[in-house]
């Protein structure tokens, strides 16, 4: 007879036991469902009609960089050049 090296009494392996055995119910974890709203879209829709097709404030910043002669900086300048130089070519197969 193999004798149990643990002290632990018959209940308590019973009460183990019947843990293990037990199923346990595990549920998916509740995601959002998708849904769509109109009502939302269709006030997008009017907020979007409110905006005017050329905005007045933008058009006079892009005048005023326009006419500065320091604008990009140099700084800039090399930035997007190195960051032009470095992006990979489109036009070649890269299969």
């Amino acid at each position: 007879m193999i004798h149990s090296a643990s002290s632990s009494s018959p209940s308590d392996r019973n009460i183990a036991i019947a843990a293990a055995t037990t199923p346990s119910i595990s549920r998916a974890p509740s995601r959002p469902i998708d849904q769509v709203h109109i009502d939302k879209a269709s006030a997008l829709r009017a907020n979007l009609q409110e905006v005017p097709e050329i905005r007045a404030e933008v058009v006079e910043r892009a005048r005023a960089l326009a006419a500065d002669p320091s604008y990009p900086s140099d700084k800039i300048i090399r930035q997007i050049s190195r960051a032009i130089v470095n992006s990979p070519d489109l036009s070649e197969d890269q299969s």
